[in-house]
């Protein structure tokens, strides 16, 4: 849906955006074919709209994803999932329970095949030179939460990937709570081992782990991490198909 999108440009708002696809303006490459007459916009509109659109084709074509991100309100950014499938990243943290830089534990990210699980005091640092191979980063909460401490402990890293927050995104389909407290209100199960598990529980673990060296408790951990970034992948395709309902966009 991001090749249908109009909302990046300056002067276009929802209601204008939807008379666009009302009238079967539905790609960017339709409205930039289309005379002067047939477009539902103003002068002003299409004077501003149609650099945008030649400037949106040219950025998907050498795949700057960080040109759509500056300009797409955040809340929208769930429409450049399908385009950019083989370059999303499903993102959660850990922590110790602190608020600083050094605070992070666990990081990982699932790319839609296989889970990369980053560990303190192991290969935590390598995540600053993997995230650059991602374009769309998906949390729950991450925008309060995961990104400002990835951003305190890698303050050199740009992080200006496409970012889809699940957390208010399920919120506006009416979908309240906590992550897990979704998951099980649509049918996402976890492993009975870290079923009911909460983050206070990942605290815990890391802390067993570095007092005892107990492997019980990491390898605990890592499957509590684990579960968490897969299942962002169930949960975003669950939102996808009824955010885009609510757009208006047409069947």
């Amino acid at each position: 849906m991001l090749t249908a999108t109009f909302l990046h440009a300056q002067g276009i708002g929802d209601v204008t955006e939807r008379r666009l696809w009302d009238q079967g303006f539905t790609s960017w490459q339709s409205v930039l074919a289309a005379s002067r007459k047939e477009l539902p916009l103003t002068d002003a509109q299409r004077t501003l709209l149609l650099p945008v659109l030649e400037q949106s084709v040219t950025a998907l074509e050498n795949e700057d994803y960080g040109y759509f991100a500056g300009l797409l309100p955040q809340r929208e950014h769930w429409r450049a999932a399908p385009a950019l499938m083989d370059r999303i990243g499903f993102l959660d943290i850990e922590t110790n329970g602190g608020y600083r830089a050094d605070s992070i534990t666990v990081i990982g990210v699932y790319d839609g095949d296989e889970s990369r699980l980053y560990v303190k005091d192991r290969d935590l640092d390598q995540f600053a030179e993997d995230a650059a191979r991602y374009a769309l980063w998906v949390t729950f909460f991450g925008t309060g939460f995961d990104l400002p401490f990835l951003r305190r402990r890698f303050p050199d890293l740009p992080l200006n990937q496409l970012h889809i927050d699940l957390c208010p995104a399920l919120r506006r389909l009416g979908y309240k709570g906590g992550l897990k407290r979704i998951e099980r209100q649509i049918g996402i199960g976890r492993e009975e081992d870290i079923s009911g598990m909460s983050g206070y529980d990942a605290v815990r673990l890391w802390r067993e782990w570095r007092s005892r060296k107990s492997q019980a408790a990491l390898d605990l951990l890592l499957a509590y991490n684990r579960a968490d970034i897969e299942n962002l992948s169930l949960l975003l395709a669950f939102a996808y198909g009824r955010l885009k309902a609510a757009s208006g966009f047409p069947d």
